[in-house]
Parts: structure tokens; sequence; C-alpha cells
């Protein structure tokens, strides 16, 4: 049962889909005889990212027979870090929910969410410990992806990118998601100082459409990945990063130089050398990279938050 410390505070469960018509039914009596059993006041906010099918109807639908269901539809697909982004930007609960909408979470691991949130942390992740998908397609990449994030953000998790969390409203406030970051949140909320913890979740296997998982999104993730490392560790000190670097490539670069000067000094002919253009191009690189620092500073210093506008196509209820 849920600790009364939280008892009165508003839900709001957000499901990002696309072309998930034959789940959304099922799936939102299963969130709201969750919700209504623990007395919770709450929402049920669907983000259609583009949709080709009748997903949106189905959503007008639900919408036109509980209040607390509300809907936003976006001109065409641009992905699940931008329909949470946009999710987070209308939900008015104090704690929030995601989820994915294809039934592969079980509506009933809500309560122990916000049980383990309510233990004094910040976001609570699940982790798919029995995971219901095809190895090769999706868990060994996953398994990969999860150790190659522990080991560059420190935060010790399975499971980085399970869609189905808990966090509470602070946290998502301080989010700015796109690209494919939102693979990424438990390392970007831990970076910011939050309490991140996960607990293992039911997971089942998909029943109606097909995943939306691709070959592309290993590429995606790799760079976004090194997106990620550079967020978390030198956002707010970028000159720390490229300074550093290119004052170590500058650095060599002088020394061949220097070891050229000094035989050109005892005599010897050095015009025609490889090594001097190398040493030259070093020393020319790490200049570059020491005022590509120097820019970013000062980016950094007029940072700007990031802008979503003109994306959505429909509001229900928001």
């Amino acid at each position: 049962m849920v600790s009364s410390g939280i008892s009165s505070v508003n839900i709001s469960v957000l499901i990002p889909l696309l072309n998930e018509r034959q789940s959304l039914e099922e799936l939102y009596q299963g969130i709201v005889q969750e919700i209504q059993s623990l007395g919770f006041t709450y929402e049920i906010l669907f983000i259609d990212d583009g949709s080709s099918d009748d997903s949106f109807e189905v959503i007008r639908n639900l919408q036109n027979r509980d209040s607390a269901v509300k809907g936003i539809r976006f001109r065409r697909n641009f992905g699940k870090s931008l329909a949470l982004n946009e999710g987070f930007r209308h939900a008015k609960g104090d704690i929030l929910i995601t989820m994915d909408a294809d039934l592969q979470d079980d509506p009933k691991e809500i309560p122990r969410l916000i049980d383990k949130l309510n233990e004094g942390y910040d976001l609570v992740s699940g982790w798919k410990k029995k995971r219901k998908d095809p190895v090769l397609s999706k868990n060994l990449p996953s398994k990969l992806f999860n150790m190659m994030l522990r080991w560059g953000s420190g935060l010790k998790l399975h499971d980085f990118n399970c869609g189905f969390k808990a966090y509470r409203r602070s946290v998502v406030e301080k989010l700015h998601l796109y690209g494919e970051l939102h693979r990424f949140i438990p390392a970007l909320v831990h970076a910011q100082g939050y309490k991140v913890t996960e607990i293992p979740v039911e997971h089942s296997s998909r029943r109606f459409g097909k995943s939306k998982f691709g070959l592309t999104r290993f590429s995606h993730g790799f760079f976004d990945f090194l997106t990620v490392i550079f967020l978390t560790k030198f956002l707010k000190r970028p000159m720390h990063f490229f300074g550093g670097l290119g004052s170590l490539i500058s650095a060599i670069g002088f020394l061949i130089c220097g070891y050229l000067t000094c035989l050109w000094l005892l005599g010897e002919e050095i015009g025609h050398r490889p090594l001097l253009i190398l040493g030259v191009l070093l020393i020319i690189v790490g200049m570059q990279m020491v005022t590509t620092g120097l820019v970013a500073e000062m980016v950094n210093y007029r940072h700007r938050s990031f802008n979503n506008e003109g994306i959505v196509a429909e509001l229900l209820g928001c």
C-alpha cells in the first residue's frame, strides 16, 4: 500500500505513443483501476507522436468519456524525447509516471514506483529484469548500452532505458529533452544531484503492432552517449574539456617542433620531414580546440532553454 506521506498528491501519467490504437483502451482501463484504488486525483496524458493510424481518435473518444484523459497530437513523428518533453510541459501532477503504450508495462506496478519514490528518491526507474523481447535485436544491445552508460555516468543502474519511471515535478522541470536523450534520463538527473534508484518491474511481450526499434538507434545512440557525457561532466565548464584536450595536443606539437628545431640548429635539414608538418598541424588543431572552448564558455554563459514551439497540431483538455 502506498505510504500516506503523498496520499493527497496529484498523479500525472504520461504515455508517448506511435500507432498503438489497439492497446490504448486496455491500457487506460488498467491505469484508472490502479490509481482510483489508491484514492489519488489524476490525469492521463497521451502524446501521439505523429501516428498514421487512428490512435488519436481513440484518445479523443476516451477524453469524451473521462475528462481526466488529455491528449497531445504532433504534426508528424518527432521522436520519443520531444514527446516526453512536451508531456512534461503540460502535466500538472506533483508526481509524474511515464510508461509505454504497447501494454508491455503493467499499470499494477504504479503503486510500487510511488512507494519507492516516497522513500526519499526523486526519480525511480523501472528495471525490466526479465525482459520479454528478442535477444539479438533488443536484449543484447540493451545490456551493452547499460554497461557503457554505467561506466560513463557513474550511476549504477541495470536498466537506464526503461520507459516506466516515476518522477517528482522538481526533476522534470529541469529536463530539456531532444534527439534520443530520453534514453539517458537517469544519468542526466543524477548529474544534477537528484537521488535516483530503480526497482524490478514486470515486463510483458508485445501483443499488438510492431516494435519501433531500428538499427539507426545504434549510431544515434553512440553520438547521444557522447553528448550525455559532455552534458553531465562539462556542460558548466566546457573550457575544461576543450581547453585541456587542446592544450595536450598543442603541447605534443610544440615538443615535436622543439625537437626538430634542435636538429636544425645542429645543421640537419628538416624542411621536407613529415614530422614537421605533423608538429605544426597539432599546434594549430590544439589552439583551435582552446578557441572552441572559449566560444563554448560564451554560449554557455548566454544559455537559452530548448524551445519546442510549432510541433503540436492539437491539444485535448490541456
